[in-house]
């Protein structure tokens, strides 16, 4: 399912927080856990990788993570305000150094015109420099933008 290419570019980030002691945790709606798996194919990933959350549901987001339900009625589950906040909820829930949030739809249904499919919001919160947000537009089917949006994670947690 995944490319040589992105788990040799997850053996790298688990390389490198593992020299610099962090952890990391993951908050997944629209992948479904697809970066936990990524990172978990690693052998010795247990050591950096802390958790990851699967709140494919506002509710999920809401309970597991700590997402104000008013936050996700104003914005929407899709928006860069719900990533922020998954991303700061799993990175205070799991006590982790790294948290990466992915929301989006993937697809083939659920887009309108102000959030078509293939947009996906990433966030990453690193202890000590606050969240960061991407808005990304993937295009492509189901699959694709779902694998597009684990490479967009571990790009942006590589960065940190």
């Amino acid at each position: 399912m995944f490319s040589e290419a992105l788990r040799k570019q997850a053996a790298e980030l688990l390389d490198s927080c593992r020299r610099k002691g962090w952890k990391i945790a993951s908050a997944e709606s629209c992948t479904g856990g697809l970066i936990a798996a990524l990172l978990t194919e690693i052998p010795g990933s247990s050591d950096v990788f802390e958790r990851g959350f699967v709140t494919y549901s506002n509710t999920s987001k809401t309970e597991m993570l700590g997402v104000d339900a008013g936050l996700i009625t104003k914005h929407g589950a899709v928006s860069e305000e719900i990533a922020a906040a998954m991303a700061q909820g799993a990175q205070t829930q799991a006590k982790v150094n790294l948290a990466v949030a992915v929301t989006g739809i993937a697809g083939p249904g659920g887009g309108a015109a102000q959030k078509p499919v293939g947009l996906v919001y990433v966030a990453l919160a690193a202890r000590g420099d606050g969240v960061t947000v991407e808005r990304c537009l993937f295009s492509g089917g189901r699959s694709e933008i779902r694998i597009a949006s684990v490479a967009k994670a571990v790009e942006m947690l590589l960065s940190s």
